[in-house]
């Protein structure tokens, strides 16, 4: 096994999950293997042609990676995942919310608009994996910003998408949007926390809102607050500097106190907010 291949408990966790094939239309390729491959590619940033040779016919693992794309695998998979921890309890759902700036080639200028559609699945299918006759159609991202999945824009460091995510306690992600790199933090903000969904292992809706959130100074707009009260989630969010000045200069004109220069951090319950130094 190699260095950032999965280990044997991770495998075992994701393997029921996995599309299966009948074999009337050919077998899948060792589904651990293929993974393998793409993982390698996503922490290397290797070109797909100089795969390694133990991870198979690179080809195979490219067109592994672009099905499950389009065709939501990637995306459920995710989400039984998160239902199978949420069913023993381990999601902690304190969570986070934050971007990142991910820069793109400069071979990704002059993407096609209406890029061709994705491979078809293996025939066989199970319930969770669309079949040989159903075409996987590339989506728009929420965030919007290029052809279908791409997200691709310009921002301060040059030709980018952004990535914004929530992530559990543990640091495990709960959801993620794409866009392009120039959007602001604030903008996706209710997107990235709408499309927290974690399906119940039983009976019942699946699981929408957290215990509480932390989030930097870029959500700190009303908003992004005015949202979380409305959905009654308690809230961490500092303040930036000038809304700290025009918060005490308000303060000041009420009631004529000198104005604490202090920089502090908003926390918010649905019936009660406050600044704290």
């Amino acid at each position: 096994m190699g260095r950032g291949d999965l280990a044997d408990a991770e495998w075992e966790r994701l393997r029921p999950f996995l599309p299966v094939s009948s074999g009337r239309c050919g077998w899948w390729r060792d589904h651990r293997q293929v993974i393998d491959g793409i993982l390698h590619r996503v922490r290397t940033g290797v070109q797909w042609r100089d795969l390694p040779e133990r991870f198979g016919p690179w080809k195979t693992v490219y067109e592994r990676h672009r099905m499950w794309s389009a065709d939501g695998t990637w995306e459920r998979l995710l989400q039984q995942v998160q239902a199978a921890a949420d069913a023993v309890g381990e999601i902690d759902w304190d969570i986070s919310v934050d971007s990142t700036i991910v820069r793109a080639h400069q071979h990704a200028a002059g993407a096609r608009i209406d890029p061709p559609p994705a491979p078809v699945s293996k025939g066989g299918h199970s319930s969770r994996t669309p079949g040989r006759n159903s075409l996987a159609k590339p989506c728009c991202p929420p965030g919007g910003g290029g052809a279908g999945g791409e997200g691709l824009g310009r921002s301060r460091g040059g030709f980018t998408s952004k990535l914004h995510l929530s992530s559990d306690g543990r640091c495990r992600p709960l959801s993620l949007v794409v866009t392009a790199g120039q959007r602001a933090d604030c903008t996706q903000f209710q997107t990235v926390l709408t499309k927290i969904r974690v399906q119940r292992g039983g009976p019942g809706r699946p699981r929408t809102k957290p215990d509480s959130l932390a989030a930097d100074k870029g959500y700190t707009n009303g908003p992004c607050r005015e949202y979380l009260q409305r959905r009654g989630i308690r809230h961490t969010i500092p303040e930036k500097t000038d809304s700290q000045a025009a918060d005490c200069a308000k303060a000041q004109a009420a009631d004529g106190h000198p104005a604490s220069t202090k920089s502090g951090t908003r926390s918010a319950t649905p019936s009660n907010e406050r600044s704290t130094d």
